[in-house]
């Protein structure tokens, strides 16, 4: 059951970029980044149980941590600089 969680969240993410790209507007292109972003959180969340159950090993665990945490500041480095620019 988890490991189809982790597999719709994580599938998620990438779709929401992919829709992102195609956006109408630069408000959608953000709605798209905004819910990859949580997606990813929740793909975190996943993998943090993953590993407390011990269906994945450590270093398994780590590495697919350390890939989510950088698409997560990937992607808030994108929310963050187009509120900027829509703050201005």
């Amino acid at each position: 059951m988890l490991s189809k969680q982790i597999l719709r969240s994580g599938t998620s993410i990438g779709a929401n970029i992919e829709e992102s790209i195609g956006g109408q507007s630069e408000r959608d292109f953000l709605s798209k980044i905004s819910i990859s972003y949580k997606e990813t959180r929740e793909t975190i969340y996943w993998l943090k149980l993953l590993k407390e159950t011990d269906y994945i090993k450590t270093e398994e665990f780590e590495s697919l941590f350390n890939d989510a945490e950088e698409i997560c500041k990937i992607l808030g480095s994108i929310q963050i600089a187009i509120k900027k620019k829509n703050a201005n």
